[in-house]
């Protein structure tokens, strides 16, 4: 029994230091988004709407994910939002770079679920 106990613990401390790294990679990208949205102050049309929906999809992985619901296709989702930021919105070189990183980022959070 004694045993038992030791390895609940064990995996609810496994899962709760992997739900904390992605806490930190979903805040962290959340934040490079504002930033690059900031150096861009004059986005509008579409530029905005991939802003505002890469917001608004790691919002929803979040909040689904911090109840305990890893969702994998509302995560495909922020991380293709992400992805379009990158590839169609201007960015200054740091800002891109970032966002580059929160997505290498993103998509080991997806794989180490996945395993």
């Amino acid at each position: 029994m004694r045993y038992v106990i030791t390895a609940l613990i064990s995996t609810g401390l496994l899962f709760a230091q992997g739900a904390g790294h992605a806490r930190r990679v979903i805040d962290r990208t959340s934040s490079d988004l504002r930033q690059a949205a900031d150096f861009e102050r004059r986005h509008h049309g579409k530029e905005a709407e991939r802003y505002e929906n890469a917001q608004h999809h790691l919002s929803e992985f979040d909040r689904e994910y911090v109840r305990g619901h890893f969702d994998k296709d509302k995560l495909d989702t922020a991380i293709d939002d992400v992805k379009n930021v990158v590839e169609h919105n201007t960015l200054d070189p740091q800002g891109r770079d970032a966002l580059r990183q929160d997505l290498e980022d993103l998509r080991l959070v997806r794989a180490d679920h996945d395993r």
